[in-house]
């Protein structure tokens, strides 16, 4: 039996650069460094997953319009979020977890701090 949905995205985002997790909402963020939230799980029995596991992920709004043209039955648009350019990302037996990594990866570095996303990349912080 695969781990459960939480579990595998549990791994993902608690790989990323000084990210942790922290319940909000009664459901877990994953945030980094200073608290900005990279992605949010939304169990299936809660308001925010509305009948089916899935993740919010921070996008931006030209990645969200994308993502919901070219794969409705895998994204969505997530409630209070959405607005902001967030993707939902529907967890079950067809996730694409090596797709779903690099949504988070994507979604960390526009939450991080510049520093520390060039720290990342390896390339030197600008400025210097």
């Amino acid at each position: 039996m695969p781990p459960a949905p939480l579990t595998r995205l549990r791994k993902l985002c608690l790989a990323l650069p000084e990210s942790y997790e922290q319940e909000a909402w009664g459901t877990p963020t994953f945030r980094v460094r200073k608290g900005k939230i990279v992605a949010m799980y939304a169990a299936a029995g809660t308001h925010a997953g509305a009948g089916r596991h899935g993740v919010w992920i921070n996008t931006v709004p030209a990645n969200q319009e994308v993502m919901l043209r070219a794969k409705p039955s895998r994204f969505f648009y997530p409630p209070y979020v959405g607005k902001g350019g967030w993707i939902g990302v529907v967890l079950d037996a067809k996730t694409d977890w090596k797709e779903l990594a690099g949504l988070l990866h994507d979604g960390w570095a526009l939450s991080a701090p510049k520093k520390l996303v060039a720290l990342e990349s390896g390339r030197p912080p600008r400025g210097r």
